[in-house]
């Protein structure tokens, strides 16, 4: 290799690392901004006060059950519609009824009647047409009945009876827990635990001292947790079962800040 070559192969050297060293230098300070935010996220010096935040977790199986059966029918006329509708949701009702569940627990929430139309034309076209027009050809009514459950064991029977008694829709089935306050409360006391602890440590690292707590702040998350339905396998010679119903857990999450005074 002749020095002319040799001179080029070192030059094209020296960019690639001076690349390498620009693309490394933007990584790592990159790398000690975001470190920065989430510790200013948590912890914030302002003149003499200092603000801790920190959270505390509480995991609960869910006690209460949430779900919406609905009947919709159609039929020619309104009072074919009604009178269908009315038998089919009057046998749900019952079902759940005689299942135990408690008339506070059982609450319509719609009720309604809309006209059915179809559009007719005389050419084949896609509608609207010239000289095609709009036909009532029925009504549709719908509706809808609020469940709570607090017999999990339940949930799946009560489904499969409510669906063959009439109901046709079902909205989505939420786990909840019927005495949040209590679990709240622990998780509360969980996170300003952590905060005063993480709050005494970062004193001692400073060299300051806590005073007196001038603020205080909190936000909580309790979340509804959504069922996951599958069917059970059917005995031999039966028809298909009862859903089975999977609880899970439900996390209970509270998360505080406390402002201190410090000197």
């Amino acid at each position: 290799m002749d020095e002319q070559c040799c001179k080029d192969l070192k030059g094209k050297c020296k960019c690639l690392c001076a690349a390498l060293l620009v693309i490394l230098g933007v990584f790592l300070i990159t790398l000690i901004i975001s470190n920065a935010v989430d510790i200013k996220d948590k912890i914030q010096i302002t003149g003499n006060t200092i603000t801790v935040s920190d959270t505390g977790e509480i995991y609960a199986k869910p006690d209460l059950a949430l779900t919406t059966f609905s009947v919709i029918t159609e039929a020619k006329t309104v009072a074919e519609a009604m009178q269908e509708n009315t038998k089919k949701m009057n046998a749900v009702i019952s079902f759940v009824k005689g299942e135990g569940i408690e008339d506070k627990d059982v609450k319509t929430t719609n009720f309604n009647i809309s006209p059915r139309y179809e559009w007719y034309e005389e050419n084949q076209c896609y509608p609207p047409c010239p000289g095609g027009k709009r036909v009532l050809v029925g009504y549709e009514v719908t509706q809808s009945l609020e469940v709570k459950i607090r017999d999990m064991v339940k949930i799946g029977d009560i489904i499969q009876g409510a669906t063959d008694a009439g109901a046709n829709q079902m909205g989505d089935l939420q786990f909840t827990i019927d005495k949040e306050d209590e679990l709240k409360k622990q998780a509360r006391e969980q996170a300003i635990e952590k905060a005063k602890t993480k709050a005494k440590e970062l004193a001692g690292q400073l060299g300051v001292k806590l005073v007196r707590i001038i603020n205080f702040s909190e936000s909580s998350v309790i979340p509804y947790y959504y069922g996951l339905l599958e069917k059970a396998a059917a005995p031999s010679g039966v028809g298909g079962g009862a859903p089975q119903i999977e609880t899970g857990e439900n996390k209970i999450e509270v998360t505080v800040s406390i402002t201190y005074e410090i000197r």
